[in-house]
């Protein structure tokens, strides 16, 4: 069985004597942040992440998605990639020395600042901060977990990153890495349309977002506030600021105490 990858993107288009598929094999484009996935279910991708926006981006080159299958590296005839958990327990964990290899496939591929992340319930909290930060790295690996977890010398060996989308349990890792992917590619160069959109939206300045109003401007007998029409954008601006104060104090008080401190 192959151990290629599957990728998607656009290609780097030169001459050649046979056409060929742009969306096969593992051809990179330079300078472009890239996500490589360690999964069991490769076909899951790009799943939302090749619709909109990020969907567009990814056709016009400026992210690149790759996808490692990890029953490629399962062992023997039947390619096994878990086994029981040492100590007894409920469950399958997957195998070290399967995962170690496909790591080892996905950072063949790795330059400069490239983290790689396990996608797990006990991990540390995914949030707007992180995928800034993932969003200034030249790519990332993210690991999908399956069944009871992960053999843990393999976190431990490659200093894999957990993080956790919140405090649930979900039956494999590909959705919160396709989530991951998705807070972090929005926030690159030229995928969003207005770049201002990344500052004013929620968690943006530690604040949540404050309330979205458009045509038509009475509906259900309800109004737009009268001062998102009046034209006097200093109004406008406090009106905003009071709003999403208020929202993070009622409903994430939390955060709020963290904007508090860190004002």
């Amino acid at each position: 069985m192959s151990e290629t990858p599957k990728s998607f993107g656009r290609k780097t288009i030169r001459p050649a004597a046979q056409p060929r598929d742009l969306m096969s094999g593992d051809e990179e484009l330079a300078g472009v942040w890239q996500a490589r996935v360690v999964t069991l279910f490769p076909d899951a991708f790009p799943g939302t992440l090749g619709l909109s926006l990020t969907g567009k981006a990814l056709q016009e080159g400026r992210w690149q998605l790759h996808t490692h299958d990890l029953r490629d590296f399962g062992i023997g005839k039947h390619r096994n990639v878990d086994d029981t958990p040492a100590g007894g327990g409920a469950g399958m964990v997957l195998r070290a020395d399967v995962v170690g290899p496909a790591i080892e496939a996905a950072q063949h591929h790795a330059t400069g600042r490239w983290p790689i992340l396990y996608m797990s319930p006990r991990g540390r909290r995914f949030d707007q901060a992180m995928a800034r930060d993932l969003a200034r790295c030249d790519g990332v690996t993210l690991l999908c977990g399956r069944f009871e977890g992960v053999d843990e010398r393999v976190l431990e060996h490659y200093q894999i990153t957990e993080v956790s989308l919140g405090d649930f349990v979900m039956t494999g890792g590909e959705l919160a890495a396709q989530a991951v992917i998705d807070a972090t590619v929005r926030l690159l160069p030229g995928v969003l349309g207005n770049a201002q959109s990344t500052v004013d939206e929620s968690h943006s300045q530690g604040l949540l977002e404050h309330p979205q109003y458009t045509r038509p401007a009475v509906w259900m007998e309800r109004e737009i506030p009268p001062v998102l029409t009046s034209g006097n954008h200093g109004e406008i601006g406090k009106w905003r600021r009071a709003q999403s104060e208020n929202l993070t104090r009622m409903r994430r008080p939390d955060l709020w105490k963290e904007f508090e401190t860190s004002d």
